[in-house]
This record gives structure tokens, sequence and C-alpha cells, in this order.
């Protein structure tokens, strides 16, 4: 449903919107009935994102909506990754995105590279979700579609809520939402504070989130002024070579591995009527991010041939480079040198497995304004809604860099080792290829207008049409002053249509199909880790700044949807090729990768969903089959893949399926009231059988299949008083979330029987409880 409602046990009440808009200020009094929007729009009211009491709202997106599916690859589960058909919303640098995220109007994908920190996301404060496809209103990179978050404020939302919970692996929880009206004023306020030991070793998590919201009525006019801010810090280790996870499922590759967020955000938002069939929004935003990023990987060292200039000092490995014409020079041997800062060389030991501890440091301020016109007068005695606006979004990035030289100790953890020679310099090869100190600067400007219009026909025949202009510039600086080749200023522009028609055939069915553009321009740090030959840390280094092309997004829709009694369901057909997609490919340097085009991809599937309120119980399901694929012939790099050629390639064709990417996912779950102070409980969440990650040719074997069952309960043992517990992963599944590649030679001086399986894994967290209470006032 698209409205959210409080708690049965308190007397205060969310906002009930009857309608909605294309554009990203959806808190509007005017607007249209969502059965006359051209496409799937899900909707997950207050309650439904709160009913697992989980840590993020991921829970809710991953077991509720349909067409979206979950990836854990960083084994944290408030560090995952959001796939809308096939199009990922990830907070892991890296990630090619495709999926567009709003809060309240604001843009919450980073500047640096479109990634969405979902930890800072104030999950208590979200009136409702909503989920769209078919929709390029929401701008640049909704490609796969978007994600808009509705909050509360006190003019919706009042009472006193406090809730807390602790439970397995040293999780604890608690939350604080307070809100009241005083006449044409009102103020919401909530805080969240999590901490988690983990499951795995070294994956310790803890974040507070904070969400304020004051606001003023003046006759048709009203006024928010909004505040969010949250400080996190993930442990977020990544894949564990399957031998390892065999041995034991708590076991983590290389370590540490943390990311450091704070984030806040200051926004001015108001609307106000202009007559009985227009209303006006307007929103003014500024977005602070603060990250930093620690990461202790193996490296691929080795001494330097004899035939270098620096025979037996520290080189990079150049075995998987190949041969220039000419043969292995001494200049093309001499590139592969590790210097220190001052060019200084290292002896190499052969007793020690190197590793590096790589930093990485992103600030970015983001400032915006966005302006809407909506409007329902009639046109041309017709109905009619109409959505006019335009924004402007503007980043200033400051990125730094370094690689430490380290050692690999036998329990895994990379560091400094005070006996060899070099520890703890910052280092860089002679060629710059993966190892290089970063200071860039960066600038984005993102410049939109949009226009959609919906007019009824006829009372049951509604015809869409519309589109969005959207303008990008992007510019990096070099600020090392020896690294030129960073510097580079970029512009994209595209103009992307919407058109879409629905039909009532009955008060029981209606028919919708449409067409729609998306694009995504490049971001910064995709343009300036574009080279094949010169590989980067995607959470640590930059190298180069060759031009990437835009992404551009054709979409196509249909399906039926309907509802009667207290069951509402819809069934829906798509397709998205994309031409010139962005790609992240690994390097043959262990631990970097690069960005390129693609000529085509396609991603295209069903979706199946329905729910079912009878009062004292409800229940929903869902299925969805994605077919994603390449639609071209061509090499990709993938020196991990057991399958790849001597040059670390596999080969793609035509229909050869985009890894990560189950083709079937089922959900089902429900709750029920035995009494009326009892309430049990859960879901059930299929993820079907995908290749792993950098197998693009689909030569080996998949990730298997796999299901999580969670069970809830809760009683109401006073008025106000709730005590709850939830059970996940009730039948203690051990299945693997994520899968990709390694190389295990590099890990045999340090285990006494040496890896041989290039299959690293990401396992789902054992069975683990809850219990909490939630007092309502």
């Amino acid at each position: 449903m698209l409205a959210g409602t409080a708690s049965a046990q308190t007397a205060r009440t969310d906002a009930t919107e009857k309608v909605v808009v294309y554009g990203t200020l959806s808190a509007t009094d005017i607007g249209m009935d969502p059965a006359k929007v051209a496409g799937s729009l899900q909707s997950l009211s207050a309650d439904a994102i709160a009913a697992g009491h989980g840590a993020t709202i991921l829970d809710s997106l991953g077991s509720q909506a349909a067409g979206v599916s979950l990836s854990d690859s960083q084994g944290n589960g408030m560090f995952e990754d959001v796939r809308i058909h096939g199009f990922e919303a990830s907070p892991l640098q890296g990630t090619a995105e495709g999926v567009a995220v709003y809060q309240n109007g604001v843009r919450l994908n980073e500047a640096f590279g479109d990634t969405v920190n979902w930890d800072a996301v104030p999950e208590a404060a979200i009136a409702r979700m909503d989920v769209w496809s078919n929709n390029p209103v929401f701008g640049l990179n909704a490609l796969g579609g978007a994600i808009n978050l509705v909050m509360k404020n006190g003019f919706g939302w009042q009472g006193i809520e406090a809730q807390a919970q602790g439970g397995s692996y040293g999780h604890g929880m608690a939350s604080l939402q307070y809100g009241m009206q005083d006449g044409d004023f009102a103020f919401y306020t909530a805080a969240e504070g999590v901490t988690d030991s983990g499951w795995r070793f070294q994956s310790d998590s803890n974040l507070i989130r904070l969400y304020a919201d004051a606001g003023w009525r003046f006759g048709a006019s009203e006024i928010h002024l909004v505040a969010s801010g949250a400080q996190s810090a993930l442990g977020v280790v990544g894949p564990t070579p399957i031998e390892l996870a065999a041995r034991d499922s708590a076991a983590v590759y290389t370590f540490p591995q943390t990311t450091q967020n704070r984030i806040g955000s200051l926004a001015l938002n108001g609307k106000s009527k202009l007559g009985d069939n227009w209303e006006i929004q307007a929103n003014v935003y500024l977005r602070a991010l603060r990250q930093r990023h620690v990461d202790g990987n193996d490296a691929n060292f080795e001494s330097c041939a004899r035939q270098s200039s620096f025979g037996g000092d520290l080189c990079l490995q150049d075995d998987a480079f190949g041969t220039p014409p000419g043969g292995k020079t001494t200049a093309y041997r001499n590139q592969f040198v590790l210097a220190g800062p001052a060019g200084q060389v290292f002896p190499f030991d052969a007793a020690i497995v190197y590793g590096t501890v790589d930093h990485g440091f992103t600030d970015s301020t983001t400032n915006g304004v966005t302006l809407q016109l909506t409007g329902n007068a009639p046109l041309l005695g017709l109905g009619n809604s109409l959505t006019l606006g335009g924004s402007l979004d503007h980043s200033a990035i400051a990125f730094r860099s370094g690689s430490a030289l380290g050692r690999v100790f036998a329990d895994l953890d990379v560091a400094p080792d005070p006996s060899a020679p070099g520890a703890g310099t910052i280092i860089h090869t002679m060629g710059n290829l993966g190892y290089a100190p970063v200071n860039l600067a960066a600038t984005t400007d993102y410049y939109g207008l949009y226009a959609v219009d919906a007019l009824d026909i006829s009372d049951a025949l509604t015809v869409t049409g519309g589109f969005r202009l959207n303008s990008a510039a992007i510019s990096a600086r070099d600020r090392s002053g020896v690294a030129a080749e960073l510097t580079g200023a970029h512009g994209y522009s595209h103009l992307n249509p919407l058109a879409g028609v629905t039909y009532k055939v009955s008060d029981m069915v209606s028919l919708f199909g449409g067409y729609s553009e998306a694009n995504r321009a490049p971001t910064p740090l995709e343009l300036d880790c574009a080279s094949a030959t010169q590989p980067c840390l995607l959470e640590g280094s930059l190298v180069a700044d060759p031009p990437l092309k835009q992404v551009v997004a054709h979409s196509a829709e249909a399906g039926l949807r309907g509802q009667v009694a207290g069951l509402a369901w819809s069934a829906s057909l798509f397709r998205t090729d994309s031409d010139n997609d962005i790609l992240a490919l690994a390097s043959v340097i262990q631990g970097r990768g690069y960005f390129t085009n693609v000529p085509l991809t396609r991603r295209q599937g069903v979706d199946l969903d329905a729910h079912y309120d009878a009062g004292d119980w409800s229940s929903y399901v869902s299925y969805s089959f994605l077919d994603a694929t390449y639609q071209f012939s061509g090499a990709l790099a993938s020196p991990n893949n057991p399958s790849a050629d001597a040059d670390g390639n596999v080969a793609v064709t035509p229909g050869r399926h985009i890894p990560i990417n189950p083709a079937h996912n089922f959900r089902a779950g429900g709750e029920m009231k035995l009494t009326p102070e009892v309430t049990l409980g859960g879901e059930f969440v299929f993820t079907g059988s995908e290749y792993f990650d950098g197998d693009q040719a689909n030569q080996n074997s998949k990730l298997p299949s796999r299901w999580v069952a969670n069970v809830r309960g809760s009683w109401r043992f006073v008025p106000g008083w709730e005590l709850f517990a939830v059970v996940n992963n009730l039948f203690d599944r051990h299945d693997a979330g994520y899968g990709t590649y390694f190389q295990p030679d590099d890990t045999a001086p340090l285990f006494a029987t040496p890896l041989s399986d290039p299959r690293s894994v990401t396992l789902t967290q054992p069975i683990s409880f809850r219990l909490g209470f939630t007092l309502a006032l």
C-alpha cells in the first residue's frame, strides 16, 4: 500500500497520501491516483520496514519487494548491495551503480562514485519507501529504477516510541522517536544506535543516526527545516577462500578492512498551494561526507629480474602483463620497481609474504536545489496530472590515497613489520602501475529539467508522456603535482523520454505499459580509473583519466495489476537494454581493477506480486525472473578466473549471463494476530543460483541457490509496552551469498596445507536471536 500507518497501540498517525507524483519531491497534496502510473511502483509502509527489527532498511527491501535482491559481498548486513532488475545500489566503491536513491528530494548517491551508504539512512524516521521503475524523472543513474524515501514529520506522526534490543554476536540496537504538533508548528526527531560484534572475525560495527524535522504551516503553505546525520565504523572484510570457510565459517582472509563514515545534511523544503489545482514545491540542501577506508591486502611482489637495473630489489610481478614488442627490455622491467616517496628502493626478502595496507580518504560536499510544480487542473475538459521541475546539484570532492608496505602475518593480519626493509613506507611503482599515492580534487555539476503529464482520455484510459533532460559537467585536477594524467574535464547530456498508458478494464483489473530512457554519466571515480594498463585499487588509488561514454538505458514494461477486497496484486514484464554499459573489471595486479564501456547489456524478466490484508492477518508473496545478459562479443578481463586465457581474459558472447544476478527470486511472508495482544510473523526468501563474480563467460560452476526463513513474535503485555523476539535464519543455513575468485598460489607460505581452490565466498549469517521491547506513548 502507499500509505504508512502507525503502530496500532498508539493514537498517532502517519501521513496517508492518496496520490503520487512523478517528481522527486513526493510529499504533496496534489497528484494522481497511483493506479494510473504507467509502470511498476511498490511501496513499503513504516510498519513493513520496521517489522523485521533490522539495523537498516535492507532487510525489508530484500524480503518484501519484487524484483529486488541483496548481495552481501562484505559479510556485513549493514553494507550490502541492492539490485533492482539487475542494476546495483551499493556502498562499495568500485561498483558500477545503476539505481538512484532519494530521501525527501535529497539525492543519497555519493558524488565520487554514486555509492549509497545504507547505514546512514535513519530507518525509524521513514514514513514510506517507494521503489520505482520506468521513471527517468529521478535523474542520473536511474537505469534500473529509483528508491524514494518519504520521511516522517510532526504533522503526520505524533507520540513517543522507544525501542531496545539485544541478541547474538554482540548485537545491540536502541532507537527513540518523538513527534508533536502545536497548532501550525510541528516537530519530529529520531535517534538510533547500533553495535554489533559481527558473526565473522574482524567484522564488528557501530553506528549512530540522528534525524530531526521542524515544520511550520502558514495558511496554504508549509515549510520544513530538516537535519540528518550519521556516524559509523563498519568491519567489511569481504570474501573468504572457500577452503578456509569450510574449516571455519567465521574465517576471513586478510584484514583489517574497515570503512568509517561521517555524513550530515541540512535541508529546507516547502510547498505552497496556488489555488485548488496547483502546488509548488522547493527543496534546498547541503550534504557532506567524510569517509575513511583501510584495507589490508596481499601483494604480488617479487625480486626484480637480473635483467633489470634493480635486480634483487622489490618489484611488482610483471608476468601477467605479457611481453611487449622487442622483449622485456630494461626500461620495461624498471617500471615495475617498488619505490618510496624519495625514490628509494627496497631489497627483496624471500621469507616475507608481502602485503600492503591501503588507505583511502574521501571528503565531499554537495549542495543542490529542486523546484517542482504539480497540478491537476482539467485539460480540454479531461482529467489531468502535470509535474514540472528542475534540479541543480553541485559537488566538491577531495580524494587522497596511499599504500604502505607491509607483510601478511600468520593470522592473516596485514601490517608493517619493523624488521622488514621499508616497513610502513608509502610506496609506488616507477611506472605508477597500480601503486601510486593520489591527491585529487574533483567537481561535479548535474542539471536536470523534467516534465510529465498524465491525461485521462476517458474514465478508464490514461496516457502519460514526458521527458527529463540531464546534463553533467565533471572535472578532476591532480593536486600532487606528479600525476597530470588525472586532470581532465568531461561533459555529458541526454534527453530521456517517457511514454506510457494505463487502462482500467474493471474495478479489479488494470493494464499498464510504458517506455522510457535513462542515462548515467561516468563518475569521477570511474573516469580516473579507466585504464586497463594502469589499474587502480578501487578503494584506494586512481591512475588515469581516459574518457568513458555515458550509459543510456532503454526500458519497456507492461503488465496488469488490481485490487479486490484485501488483495492487491500485480504482474509485469520488463526489458532494459543499456548502451555503453560500464563494467568494473579485475586487473592482473591482485586487488586492482578498472572500469570500461561495453557495447550492450540486456536485463529482462517477470515480476509477480500479491499482498493480502484481512485485518487480523496479512500475507504477501512475490516471484521474480531475471535474465541479465551481455549482448556483444569480446574479451573481458578476469585474471583470477580458473578458465581465463594466458592474458587473463574470458571470451564473452551474446547471451552470456551477467554474474551475481540470480535468475529466480521468491519471497513470502506475513503476520497473524493470535490474540489481540500476541502477533506471530515471518518470511521465507529463496534466491536462485548465480554465476560467480568474474565468471562473465559462464564457464564454471554456479554459486548454489540459497534460502532463509525468519520468524518473529510480539506480546503486548500491558498497554503501550510490547515485547518482541526475532529468530533469523531459523534453520541455520550456511549458504554462500556471494562468490568470486582469487589466486590461491599467493597463500602457499601462510598455511601448512596450501590452498588450491580459486573460489572465494561470503557465507550468510548463521542462526541468530534477538529479544527486545517497544514502549509507545
